[in-house]
């Protein structure tokens, strides 16, 4: 019986320590995500442009999936926000309007975060 008891704690332990990992590693991608649109979008084709927004499509949904304390969602909302920031700067420049005719993805993206186009 103790056998058993220290085998299902250590199940147990397993899958915290695992979920948490999870958690923190779509916080970490996220955050990967941004630095990454800060230091090359000005740089991307539209093919590159598509990618990005499908990534951060994944990235979000994954984020989602989880649940995170008010100072992660913090952290989460501003690196989200600097990633929408990057692509407003991308559809400024008129690349995301040649990937997308109006840029409708990104839009809702950007209109989820309140942020308006200025055309």
């Amino acid at each position: 019986m103790k056998k058993m008891l220290m085998g299902l704690a250590l199940i147990v332990a397993t899958l915290s320590v695992s979920s948490c990992a999870t958690r923190e590693s779509a916080v970490n991608d996220l955050e990967k995500f941004s630095y990454e649109l800060r230091d090359n979008s000005q740089y991307y084709t539209a093919k590159k442009w598509r990618k990005a927004v499908n990534k951060f499509g994944r990235i979000r949904r994954e984020i989602a999936r989880h649940d995170y304390t008010v100072a992660e969602r913090q952290r989460i909302g501003r690196l989200e926000g600097d990633c929408a920031r990057y692509m407003v700067r991308g559809a400024k420049d008129g690349v995301v309007n040649s990937v997308f005719g109006l840029g409708s993805e990104i839009q809702g993206i950007l209109d989820a975060f309140g942020i308006k186009r200025n055309e």
